[in-house]
């Protein structure tokens, strides 16, 4: 039997200096500002906790020159979250932003797919232009969980609970997932970097990080097909996201937003 979920988008870091040049593959006004907000994502209900990626931290940060206004730990920790407590994450590819702090959540099993595994490891990753946007270090801690028994791996559609599933979605990278939520508005989707910026979907305007570029609008079109509406497709890095959600609690505005109710715009 399905169950439904509240889903929380958590702003950890946030990037003012990107253009549009940075985040198109084909920039229609390549000097205009774009910022970049980097997020981490929980779907809870009564039942159960799951976190959607795991950020970077501050060195990581430092390294790539973003700054990390709240490690993700220290983002779950303002909304009364251990990370001790977080037994299942889903990783939705192992670029250095979406699974950097694996480490910090030593309970949890964690879900991805299969091909972005091989493709992390495999002979792609002889090309710096690919291989940039990968830490060694965090690919080796999901690979030692996976020799200790904590991964879980999915091979295209798969559940990871009653209500929340994963898709495989490639085209940034060649075994990117989202993961479809049921919620009391209907099929939510998070998107992560099968589609950055909500341009990237709706426009067909793809993401200048781009190993195939036919998979990536053919998982447009699937984004829009697993969800309820186009409305229900939260994009992975886009500043709008919380302007278009409410915040959880007028505390958290710009920090923490809800994203299983109906959007405000």
């Amino acid at each position: 039997m399905s169950e439904t979920y509240e889903i929380l988008a958590l702003r950890y870091a946030r990037m003012t200096e990107r253009t549009r040049f940075d985040n198109f593959m084909y920039p229609d006004d390549h000097a205009t500002p774009q910022p970049m907000d980097y997020f981490v994502w929980v779907i809870r209900n009564e039942n159960r906790t799951i976190l959607l990626d795991t950020g970077f931290d501050r060195t990581e940060g430092a390294r790539r020159s973003r700054s990390v206004e709240f490690e993700p730990i220290e983002a779950l920790q303002r909304i009364g979250i251990s990370a001790e407590s977080i037994d299942t994450v889903i990783i939705s590819h192992l670029h250095y932003d979406h699974a950097g702090t694996l480490e910090h959540y030593p309970n949890a099993r964690f879900h991805i797919q299969a091909s972005e595994v091989a493709f992390a490891t495999g002979p792609c990753m002889c090309e710096p232009v690919i291989s940039s946007t990968y830490t060694v270090d965090h690919v080796c801690s999901l690979v030692r969980k996976v020799y200790s028994g904590r991964v879980q791996f999915h091979d295209g559609d798969g559940e990871v609970a009653p209500g929340v599933t994963v898709h495989r979605l490639p085209g940034h990278t060649l075994g990117l997932q989202s993961v479809r939520v049921v919620t009391e508005s209907g099929y939510v989707v998070l998107a992560s970097d099968a589609s950055h910026y909500y341009e990237n979907f709706e426009m067909r305007k793809p993401f200048s990080i781009t190993v195939d570029l036919p998979e990536t609008l053919r998982s447009y079109a699937r984004l829009e097909a697993l969800a309820t509406s186009r409305k229900h497709v939260v994009p992975g890095h886009d500043p709008l996201v919380l302007e278009r959600y409410p915040a959880w609690k007028p505390a958290t505005q710009d920090l923490v937003h809800r994203l299983d109710v109906p959007r405000l715009s």
